[in-house]
């Protein structure tokens, strides 16, 4: 009779997830098509200054909605969008988008410059391909403008989510910045 009672219960509850999985899923893609109207259709972002979210690590996007709704990282449009997502479904809301496949390079874009050498101080966290991993971010094919912004903040204290990256980026000049982000945006 356990034996019974237990393969119906192990069969009703695979029952569930298989109805219930995609029902969730379908909710919360309805919920985040608001997302495209900055971050774009697709992946593709709709303004230099936006990341691509889609295939980003989920861990990256967990922790910067969480900062966002906590006021750690500032964006008043981010902070008003992050504020009407509950704390529990933040998680859903990453996992989401860090299952999407990251955006294909646009045809005929340009090559990747050189490597600059001043990049390989970002390897250990970012990854040898820049693809990223727990728990940052990928650098790889982010907007041009995105990069040198986001290296900028960190490096004159605007930015402040992230206890590493200030030091990094102020022992770097503009020009190393610069470089650093025309490489990594066009990988």
């Amino acid at each position: 009779m356990f034996k019974n009672l237990l393969s119906t219960s192990f069969g009703a509850v695979a029952i569930l997830a298989v109805v219930a999985i995609p029902a969730v899923a379908q909710e919360i893609d309805a919920q985040m098509q608001v997302c495209s109207a900055c971050h774009g259709q697709n992946g593709v972002t709709t303004g230099p200054t936006i990341p691509i979210i889609w295939g980003q690590q989920s861990s990256y996007l967990f922790k910067q909605l969480h900062d966002y709704r906590s006021g750690d990282r500032a964006n008043p449009i981010m902070a008003a969008m992050v504020k009407g997502i509950k704390q529990e479904d933040l998680r859903k809301v990453s996992a989401f988008f860090a299952a999407k496949t990251w955006p294909a390079k646009a045809a005929g874009a340009a090559a990747a410059p050189a490597e600059p050498p001043t990049v390989a101080q970002c390897k250990p966290c970012h990854q040898p391909n820049f693809e990223g991993g727990p728990p940052a971010p990928r650098l790889a094919g982010l907007g041009y403008e995105y990069l040198v912004s986001a290296m900028k903040g960190f490096a004159e204290d605007e930015r402040t989510n992230n206890l590493d990256m200030p030091g990094f980026m102020k022992a770097l000049s503009a020009a190393e910045r610069d470089a650093i982000a025309r490489y990594l945006a066009a990988l």
